[in-house]
């Protein structure tokens, strides 16, 4: 989708208060409104859709705490990045079909 917004422009926020039991979430992120649209479609009890913007694509949910996270990983160590690479270039789809 067009919008005529740079990435620069587009955001995700994601806030919420200690008392309040939501978390809201406005995004640009495609992936991201995909994956909370079928979330709120499947459990709408715990999230919800609350506004979108046709002109700049941007989506806002609000999401039950304790039903989002997020997700922080430990950085690969350089014999961790050769041994994936190495195992891309072994299973690859190129050397699947010869």
């Amino acid at each position: 989708m067009r919008t005529g917004l740079t990435k620069q422009e587009k955001t995700t926020d994601i806030w919420f208060e200690e008392k309040d039991p939501l978390i809201h979430i406005r995004t640009h992120n495609t992936d991201l409104k995909k994956r909370l649209a079928a979330y709120a479609g499947q459990y709408p009890d715990q999230c919800c859709q609350t506004d979108a913007d046709p002109e700049t694509g941007c989506m806002e949910f609000e999401v039950e705490k304790g039903r989002f996270s997020f997700r922080l990983t430990a950085p690969y160590s350089e014999e961790r990045r050769e041994a994936a690479r190495q195992y891309a270039r072994e299973n690859s789809t190129t050397n699947l079909l010869k």
